[in-house]
């Protein structure tokens, strides 16, 4: 072979192994850089709540809410329950108030009404 062409050979062979080497570097580099943002991920995905973590969340929310809701309704029906009756003691009261005005009026007579100075209407 022709020292000329040998040293053109060896020539494109340093040069391919320069390319190479650089290439080699660049993939490493690069390797590196997706290993550092594979390790934040990682841990910036440790952080989040898993889905059980999130359910179980919800379950006591709405369970807490649930039992706030229990605890008005069952206020709200005591107090309906007082108010009922309370109106049912009030009616017994207006019936037996008007039973005695009733009862008043068949005793009365009427000749004694006429003479009862505030009972008259005035002129």
């Amino acid at each position: 072979m022709d020292p000329a062409a040998l040293k053109g050979l060896r020539d494109s062979l340093g040069g391919l192994e320069n390319r190479l080497a650089a290439q080699e570097a660049a993939s490493a580099n690069r390797f590196t850089q997706i290993e550092t943002r594979l390790d934040e991920h990682a841990t910036k995905l440790a952080d989040v709540p898993s889905t059980t973590q999130i359910v179980a969340a919800m379950e006591q929310l709405l369970s807490k809410t649930m039992s706030s809701l229990d605890e008005r309704l069952s206020t709200q029906a005591h107090s309906i329950e007082v108010l009922k009756t309370t109106v049912s003691q009030t009616d017994s009261l207006l019936e037996r108030v008007l039973e005695s005005l009733d009862s008043l009026q068949t005793y009365t007579d009427p000749a004694e009404l006429t003479g009862d100075l505030l009972l008259q209407r005035p002129a």
